[in-house]
């Protein structure tokens, strides 16, 4: 029996996905029929979805099993009073793979002191003011630890870096300090070196870096957010940069995306802007993870990366 997938992300997307998305289909062995668009909506069985795709209101999809997102953030697609059916975040080895790389490349940018190193090439050798710590002893604290902070936390610490981590719920990672609560969170603000920030948004953790919380941060710590924009306040962001308390921050995601070319942030000496690219999804690798997901349904598994649409994520 024919399986019928409509692909509902961008248009100029479409083409790579189309190439991938078959293949992916047809090594799971999937009778899949995969297109743009569908004359009778009632015959759509799954949905490849992206936010800033073609549409946003699921209840004209009657008998959909599953709305499988090309993103790993959802906040928008769960506020979305039109939806109904199950709902999977996107988790594939290409968006894992690409955040970790991310991660660790700015945190050995400001392990050693990169910036600094590299600002005054005026010929003066500074070797006795240069000489960087080891990982050893360098602390690195995340908050979140999901699929995307559990993999970076893992490889920091194979670096030999002291990793620890927070989450809203208690978690259990080998060699990495797994900490919860209120307590847990003051700690890790308390006594990291480095701070990274990939929680998801949700009511609970908009503005989880406020004027209140950074107040609590060691002094001289570097901020890394490559979760959601508005996990931090910018402007309360800014004043603890301008006091010294935060030595700089590295910022991927924004409250508003493309970030304003007004805003602060751009000109700022200590804030370092990157446009979104830390976990890019990638055809290659996130058509096989729709696959597995549709596999597993079709053959009564139960979904990959389901949301819980109380939690938000």
């Amino acid at each position: 029996m024919k399986i019928n997938v409509l692909y509902a992300g961008t248009e100029k997307s479409w083409p790579d996905y189309e190439q991938y998305l078959k293949l992916a289909f047809h090594q799971r062995r999937l009778n899949v029929s995969l297109k743009c668009n569908f004359t009778d909506l009632g015959e759509v069985d799954y949905i490849i979805y992206a936010p800033n795709g073609p549409f946003n209101d699921f209840s004209i999809f009657p008998n959909v099993k599953a709305i499988l997102s090309l993103w790993a953030g959802v906040e928008n697609t769960v506020s979305n009073k039109t939806l109904s059916q199950p709902l999977c975040r996107m988790v594939d080895e290409g968006l894992t793979e690409g955040m970790v790389e991310y991660i660790v490349t700015h945190s050995l940018r400001y392990h050693i002191n990169l910036d600094k190193q590299i600002s005054k090439q005026d010929g003066v050798w500074r070797h006795d003011t240069m000489v960087p710590n080891l990982a050893r002893d360098r602390t690195i604290g995340l908050l979140g630890l999901g699929a995307l902070g559990s993999a970076c936390a893992l490889k920091l610490r194979e670096l030999n870096f002291n990793v620890q981590g927070w989450s809203r719920t208690e978690k259990k990672i080998p060699n990495i300090e797994c900490l919860s609560g209120d307590k847990g969170f003051d700690k890790v603000l308390k006594t990291s070196d480095i701070l990274i920030l990939l929680l998801p948004l949700t009511d609970k953790t908009k503005y989880i870096l406020n004027s209140k919380t950074l107040a609590k941060v060691k002094k001289g710590i570097f901020i890394i957010n490559a979760g959601r924009g508005s996990l931090i306040d910018d402007e309360a962001l800014i004043s603890f940069i301008d006091k010294g308390t935060v030595a700089a921050a590295t910022l991927d995601v924004f409250s508003k995306e493309p970030l304003p070319s007004s805003h602060i942030f751009w000109e700022h000496a200590k804030v370092t802007v990157t446009p979104h690219i830390a976990a890019e999804t990638r055809p290659q690798t996130s058509s096989k993870s729709i696959a597995e997901n549709i596999f597993r349904s079709e053959n009564g598994l139960g979904l990959l990366n389901l949301v819980d649409r109380v939690e938000g994520y």
